[in-house]
């Protein structure tokens, strides 16, 4: 089972919400995941991002893999 770190996409058309999720590779991009560690909200000025860095550290050392956009987010809150 590949796990990654991704985002899922919520919100209304041109008014994106994006929750920071862990899931199966192979589930679809909104579909099911395995737990929410937060939240990136790029509306705002500057964009509200939160995430559980306890959750995300304790996952990618099980080995679950960020996405190049979830790698930048944990990179500019310090957790990577």
């Amino acid at each position: 089972m590949a796990v990654k770190i991704r985002l899922r996409r919520l919100g209304a058309k041109r008014a994106p919400f994006y929750r920071v999720v862990v899931a199966d590779s192979r589930y679809p991009r909104d579909g099911r995941f395995i737990e929410e560690i937060g939240y990136y909200d790029p509306t705002k000025d500057p964009a509200d991002v939160k995430i559980d860095a306890d959750k995300a550290k304790t996952w990618i050392a099980n080995g679950a893999q960020p996405t190049d956009t979830v790698k930048a987010l944990l990179k500019k809150n310090g957790i990577l």
